[in-house]
């Protein structure tokens, strides 16, 4: 009864539009309330302890620095840089552009945590190139949203920052070691088709008759941006600060690049971006905070066993259990964001882990390739969304070109899920 009242609830407030937070903490009190009816103050003193705690977490500090460095470098000018040198090394042609935009974007995933920040950077210079060079504005909104949720795999990621903190068995650096290759495999799994639907459909003809940028020039001006997840990575990887420390490393490298070196950032242009990060982050951190009533109502009133007991009554096994949740987050994937599944169903999925022996590190990644897919599922994937929204392209229009590159990417999934060691290996030999 109090898991139907729990359910319940939460359901009715996201179908009368509620917002997923709000949704998610006041059903769990509802439910903590009713369990209570015989506590002082219905045992609701709990709700704050607990909302308290799921942001009192160090791993989150680096989060609001990780979405501010994304909306440095997407107004620095790097993005356009980038994309004069992979120009310069893969040629003009057919195809070609789809490949850089995808190509950079996996590059600008190395440097910021938020698909959207990506989308947007990418989006920005790659959209309106390819609409020039030929590509219908579909097709490049399709390819530029998938391209972005290549940032959620490959590190630094405000996903894996998320799961780490709901899931303490899985580290931040485990996780961000993790995501390279399989962030990696669902780049190219996402150039293969656009470059072959391109070159079917005869998109980018007039790109091939335009001048190739110059390599060593444009490789000049593009290693700034190069450098910066060197920068991010190779130093956490020698110790010379911490996953939360890289962050802000970030965020001085990146302000030193815009401002100093490329110029294309003012000190008048600095509140703004500070005010955007401040309130993206805190919309994540009190979602957060609400979800964490949520996790401790599943757990304090023993919601999440008979979930388990019947999911496992269903004999499906360990493979066959782990392609039902995928499965179930990729349909819920498609009407809401990443971070929210994460915090909705691990609560749930936390005692399957156990019960499966699942690896975490693994399991994680592959709920973020789950959620990634969704981010550039019409209709309401966010990053199509932003892209979209750049290009006054209805999002209607984008589901032919966009279904292949979610089918493909669903394919580099499959991967990881049969072969772990494509998530595992790299953390292990790191030492992680």
């Amino acid at each position: 009864m109090i898991g139907g009242l729990l359910f319940g609830v939460f359901v009715l407030l996201i179908v009368v539009g509620a917002p997923i937070g709000v949704a998610m903490g006041l059903a769990a009190m509802a439910a903590v309330a009713a369990a209570n009816v015989d506590q002082s103050w219905f045992g609701l003193l709990a709700a704050s302890q607990n909302a308290l705690a799921g942001i009192e977490k160090y791993p989150l500090m680096a989060l609001p620095m990780f979405v501010l460095v994304g909306s440095i470098f997407d107004r620095s000018g790097v993005a356009q840089r980038m994309v004069n040198f992979a120009t310069a090394c893969v040629g003009r042609g057919p195809g070609m552009l789809p490949a850089v935009a995808i190509s950079v974007a996996m590059v600008l995933g190395g440097i910021s945590g938020s698909s959207v920040a990506n989308a947007a950077a990418v989006g920005g210079v790659m959209i309106g190139a390819m609409g020039r060079a030929g590509y219908p504005a579909p097709f490049a909104v399709s390819v530029v949203g998938a391209a972005a949720a290549t940032d959620v795999l490959i590190p630094p990621s405000i996903a894996f920052v998320v799961y780490s903190v709901i899931v303490p068995s899985a580290s931040v650096p485990a996780l961000f070691a993790a995501g390279m290759i399989p962030g990696i495999l669902a780049g190219i799994a996402l150039i293969v088709p656009a470059v072959l639907l391109s070159r079917r459909h005869g998109f980018g003809a007039r790109d091939q008759a335009l001048p190739k940028p110059p390599f060593w020039k444009s490789l000049a001006e593009a290693s700034w941006g190069l450098a910066a997840p060197v920068l991010i990575l190779g130093g956490m990887r020698i110790g010379l600060f911490t996953p939360t420390e890289a962050a802000v490393a970030a965020v001085v490298y990146g302000l030193f690049v815009g401002m100093v070196v490329h110029k294309t950032l003012r000190l008048r242009d600095l509140p703004g971006m500070f005010r955007e990060a401040a309130e993206v982050s805190a919309v994540i951190m009190t979602v957060i905070a609400l979800a964490s009533i949520f996790s401790y109502s599943v757990n304090t009133l023993g919601l999440a066993d008979p979930i388990v007991h019947g999911i496992q009554a269903l004999g499906l096994g360990s493979f066959g259990t782990m392609c039902l949740v995928i499965f179930a987050v990729l349909i819920v994937g498609t009407v809401l964001e990443g971070v929210p599944i994460f915090l909705i169903f691990l609560p749930v999925l936390a005692p399957l882990m156990q019960a499966f022996q699942w690896d975490t590190v693994w399991f994680g990644v592959l709920l973020t390739m789950a959620m990634a897919i969704g981010c550039f599922t019409p209709p309401l994937g966010v990053n199509l969304l932003v892209a979209c929204r750049m290009s006054g392209v209805g999002v209607e229009k984008t589901l032919p070109w966009a279904a292949w590159l979610v089918a493909t990417f669903v394919l580099a999934m499959v991967a990881v899920m049969v072969m772990p060691g494509l998530a595992t290996w790299l953390p292990r030999s790191l030492g992680y």
